[in-house]
């Protein structure tokens, strides 16, 4: 008898996602096996599959006719079919995936490296999130692109028609102007209500997607900005989620539900309170915010980088981590650009510094640990902070804190030096585009410093290894021959 576990889905997620389940759960039975069968609706995911439920399952069937994300079926011997031949024969799926499954056996685990060390470590905290911070991040994960696309865009407006290009008139029809639309009148103006959008999916699936986009928009509207985009995305997500568990229609009407019921009262109630209630609050909070921040003397800039550099490297990809990002990814959207550099500078700085220490300081790593620093350059030139967890699990007492000091003196140099970011990620890889940094070389040198800092505290507060993993202690081992 085999442990089965399915998902289902179709395009409009309303009668053939339930019925190709039907299907399955009948020709599974009917040959003597176990199958739990996770519906991906238009009212959201459920019977939803646990963890638990993949690691004993024998055999994954996906009978979809629309994109399912695979992740979490890594390691298992995967089927794949149409909704339609799990309506029509379900026994026959079933059967032609347990052949399938017989010729095609998951493949055997094998050792990780360092860079999957990296990966696993970033997919259990993101598996381990919950609450509000899970649908944040959700939300900022999705905005992410639009944000990074606009901003260079508008970067590479400026180096080909320098910054008049914001005056141009609307009409105008040169190349610069039209890549400043694109980048600042579409990507920018998209990324607050993507934001709003993939929060209340994240918090209520797809009922919650058009009522938190429509809250984003009028966060634009009534100028409360990325904050008010926030606190749009959550009233979505929860108003919806509250209504798709209040409100109970006869089953034949249950088809509405999500297509009409669920996306014009979640507007009409987030909209009225964005507009009535919200929106004038929060632009307060925001043009007070703006205005401290574009007043700050250097003193109070560097305390500022000082602060997001700590809080960079405190937890290498964690909610302190990500509680910095997501303030400085916010800023963008009002023009404020520089802590948005001290936070990728100080974010690329822990990896960086333990890949130079792991190279000149060998003698206080072990072979794997200088073949890991190897792989560490490139994750800290993509500003993969997370690059540091593996050091970090072994040795947290003296790593962490010397990531700590490197990545503050970073922030605090690439404020005190006016460095400024236009786009939220890219690491080496964007900052040599025109006009994507300000004050590129001093830029480049707050890393550096920063990056030797680290290594530095890595040569202090790491002894020496007595016996390194290259063999010496056998051959000392071994008699000598006169």
């Amino acid at each position: 008898m085999a442990n089965i576990v399915a998902i289902t889905s179709c395009p409009t997620g309303i009668a053939h996602t339930f019925m190709a389940a039907e299907g399955l759960e009948q020709g599974a039975q009917a040959l003597g096996h176990t199958i739990k069968v996770e519906t991906q609706g238009s009212v959201g995911a459920q019977n939803t599959l646990t963890e638990a439920d993949v690691r004993n399952a024998d055999l994954v069937i996906i009978a979809a006719d629309t994109k399912v994300d695979m992740t979490r079926f890594t390691g298992k011997t995967v089927y794949e079919t149409s909704t339609n031949a799990a309506i029509k024969n379900g026994q026959t799926v079933v059967k032609d995936a347990l052949a399938y499954a017989a010729a095609n056996p998951a493949p055997a685990a094998q050792k990780a490296d360092y860079v999957g060390q990296v990966q696993a470590a970033k997919a259990a905290r993101s598996k381990a999130r919950r609450g509000p911070y899970k649908h944040l991040l959700t939300g900022v994960s999705y905005m992410i692109p639009f944000v990074v696309a606009g901003g260079i865009l508008i970067a590479l407006s400026f180096a080909v028609a320098g910054y008049k290009v914001v005056f141009e008139p609307a009409t105008s029809t040169s190349f610069g102007f039209a890549l400043f639309t694109i980048g600042a009148k579409a990507g920018f103006a998209l990324f607050v209500p993507i934001l709003s959008g993939y929060i209340a999916y994240s918090i209520a699936d797809r009922p919650g997607l058009a009522p938190g986009m429509i809250g984003g928009i009028l966060a634009g509207l009534t100028g409360s900005g990325f904050l008010g985009g926030i606190i749009a995305g959550f009233l979505a997500g929860y108003t919806v989620y509250w209504l798709n568990r209040s409100i109970k229609l006869p089953r034949n009407f249950a088809g509405i539900m999500p297509v009409l019921v669920l996306p014009l009262f979640g507007s009409l109630i987030v909209g009225l309170l964005m507009f009535y209630i919200v929106g004038v609050p929060v632009h307060a909070a925001n043009v007070a915010l703006t205005g401290w921040l574009q007043g700050l003397q250097s003193g109070n800039a560097v305390l500022l980088g000082v602060l997001l550099g700590l809080m960079m490297a405190f937890d290498m990809g964690g909610p302190v981590n990500k509680a910095a990002y997501a303030f400085s990814v916010g800023l963008l959207g009002s023009g404020i650009t520089a802590p948005m550099a001290a936070v990728m500078a100080a974010g690329m700085t822990p990896p960086l510094g333990l890949a130079l220490a792991s190279l000149v300081f060998k003698s206080r790593f072990t072979h794997d640990e200088r073949e890991a620093g190897k792989a560490a350059w490139v994750l800290g030139l993509s500003f993969i902070t997370e690059g540091a967890i593996p050091f970090a699990a072994e040795d947290p007492f003296r790593v962490i804190p010397s990531i700590m000091v490197g990545s503050a003196v970073t922030g605090g140099l690439s404020m005190l030096f006016g460095a400024q970011l236009r786009v939220p990620h890219g690491g080496v890889w964007v900052i040599f585009l025109p006009n994507v940094v300000t004050n590129l070389l001093p830029y480049i040198l707050s890393i550096l410093i920063g990056t030797a800092v680290t290594a530095g505290m890595l040569f202090v507060l790491k002894r020496p290894i007595a016996v390194e993993e290259t063999g010496a202690e056998e051959a000392s081992a071994v008699p000598a021959i006169a």
